[in-house]
């Protein structure tokens, strides 16, 4: 989790997209959930992308392959995620 710090008390946009994660774990210190909290009542984009991460998350278990991912598919998918990480 990427630590930001501002002159003022506020999170932007970007920086909820990145800790939406630990935020839905509950994982994020009392002050970063209040200004999360707090952004989200004057977001309606983050409000929605929250929204819909949590949708998908409730349908994750509906839709889940029984069977294990190929280690050729898991391996690819690594692959193509750390080539994407080192492109940022």
């Amino acid at each position: 989790m990427a630590e930001h710090r501002h002159d003022h008390e506020e999170i932007i946009c970007r920086e909820f997209v990145e800790v939406v994660t630990d935020y839905l774990e509950g994982v994020l210190p009392e002050d970063q959930v209040e200004l999360i909290e707090e952004h989200l009542v004057m977001c309606d984009w983050c409000k929605t992308y929250l929204d819909q991460l949590d949708a998908m998350v409730a349908a994750l278990p509906a839709i889940a392959a029984p069977e294990p991912v190929p280690a050729t598919t898991r391996d690819a998918l690594v692959t193509m995620f750390q080539g994407w990480k080192a492109e940022r």
